[in-house]
């Protein structure tokens, strides 16, 4: 294999998961992106995408070529941009939950930027947490500890949740004695039929029969629901202790959750890898 433009053109769709998308990143036309990938899946004897419904997902032989591809992708990033021996360089895509990545992480980033300068980082926050076991995400934040033996998982922070509203809404509509009374306040929660982990089903575990009234699909639109004084939701703390116009709901119900950092066991040492998780864990203690 000779020819770095086609590996190139096949991280592009590998990442954008489409054909089209990626011909429009890169500036050339649809025919030239499958012929290129054509030529690249003989030169190493399989096909590197299975199609389903448009989708381009890697196959085995892929996955494998990603992760070379990566590597090499990052010492010519490095090269072009003054650092030959690539150690700090090339492209991380971090998966992680969006009040996480709004309150907590996004805020870091400069810092991490001025410190990084040739590692480009794509924050994801897409319903659902990308999984690293298909090469969907490099690090990816989750809810729960996978039990896949291919990825290699370690607990960030643990956190905390409580119920939250403004002291208008508790004015004009009372402050619950009880997680029964809860049942007759407007509550701020998930849309059920959309909750991809069970993680994510609190009112569940705070009293039986508790109905959300005001739901999204969104932390960051509940929270903004909330502080408007629509009605009672349940927020992490690092989340719901920045901002002052709220206050907490029955301040002995807690909920506890964790967060687990997780990588591929292939790519979990390379360095531009371990560069973001070393900065995730700088986070971990303000999220509790």
């Amino acid at each position: 294999m000779r020819n770095w433009d086609d590996l190139r053109i096949f991280l592009a769709v590998a990442r954008a998961g489409r054909i089209a998308p990626a011909a429009r990143l890169l500036g050339i036309d649809v025919t030239t992106v499958s012929r290129r990938l054509a030529r690249l899946g003989a030169e190493t004897g399989a096909p590197l995408f299975e199609t389903l419904g448009g989708d381009r997902r890697l196959s085995e032989a892929g996955q494998a070529m990603l992760a070379h591809a990566e590597t090499i992708e990052a010492a010519v990033i490095a090269a072009s941009e003054g650092d030959p021996s690539g150690a700090l360089a090339g492209h991380v895509r971090l998966s992680l939950a969006e009040g996480l990545a709004t309150h907590v992480v996004a805020p870091g980033v400069a810092a991490f930027r001025a410190g990084h300068p040739n590692i480009r980082l794509d924050l994801i926050t897409a319903s659902g947490f990308l999984n690293p076991s298909k090469r969907e995400a490099d690090v990816a934040v989750m809810l729960a500890r996978p039990r896949n033996r291919q990825l290699r998982a370690t607990r960030l922070a643990d956190y905390q949740l409580k119920l939250y509203a403004t002291q208008g809404y508790l004015s004009a509509h009372g402050m619950p004695a009880s997680a029964a009374e809860l049942a007759g306040h407007t509550l701020i929660s998930y849309v059920p039929e959309h909750i991809h982990a069970v993680e994510l089903d609190y009112l569940s575990e705070i009293h039986d029969g508790l109905v959300a009234r005001a739901r999204s699909t969104s932390i960051n639109v509940q929270h903004a629901m909330i502080r408007s004084g629509a009605g009672i939701g349940i927020l992490p703390n690092f989340i719901a202790t920045r901002d002052r116009t709220l206050v907490p709901v029955l301040p002995s119900v807690t909920l506890g959750r964790s967060f687990w950092l997780v990588t591929h066991e292939d790519t979990h040492a390379t360095p531009r890898i371990q560069a973001v998780i070393e900065w995730l864990r700088g986070f971990a203690a303000g999220i509790s």
